[in-house]
């Protein structure tokens, strides 16, 4: 990976963080001040607590990413410490869709007369399931360059063993 790119994806990541705790705090505030009285069109405490945690996923995905990204800079990402990471991205993402799930359901019935709306977040859902099975298709390919690694690492010592 190149500095440019490093650089970049660390900016996008920083930039992530700062504007996920930026509106957790303004949700946060709005939750203990009570300032924005519910006009009872939709449960707004919930969804505040949902999309709080919502952003909580989402903010332990992008540090386990800063730290895969440190990981590929000093060359140890083909290791078993990176397995780590990446499982907890993928509690993470499976994590932020069940949040998903859960404003689907608080939203469904203000959504009787088109339920098209909750069929559409329940997909929005499923989707976000289905990046997290892309990682994990992806962790089993780290897996295998992990055991490729190891295996190749062995092979080295045997021929230096002969030579």
């Amino acid at each position: 990976m190149g500095k440019l790119t490093v650089g970049a994806l660390r900016a996008v990541l920083v930039v992530v963080l700062a504007g996920t705790g930026f509106v957790q705090a303004g949700m946060v505030w709005a939750l203990v001040t009570g300032s924005d009285p519910e006009d009872g069109s939709l449960p707004l405490a919930p969804l505040r607590v949902l999309t709080i945690l919502g952003m909580l996923s989402g903010q332990v995905a992008v540090v386990c990413v800063w730290r895969l990204v440190s990981m590929v800079r000093r060359g140890t990402v083909f290791s078993h410490a990176a397995f780590r990471y990446v499982d907890i991205v993928i509690g993470a993402i499976v994590a932020a869709a069940l949040v998903w799930f859960a404003v689907t359901a608080l939203n469904a019935p203000g959504q009787r007369d088109d339920p098209g709306v909750t069929v559409i977040m329940g997909g929005i859902g499923l989707a976000i399931l289905g990046v997290a099975l892309i990682v994990l298709v992806l962790r089993m390919l780290l897996a295998q360059a992990v055991a490729r690694d190891v295996e190749a690492a062995q092979m080295q010592a045997e021929l230096d063993g002969v030579i």
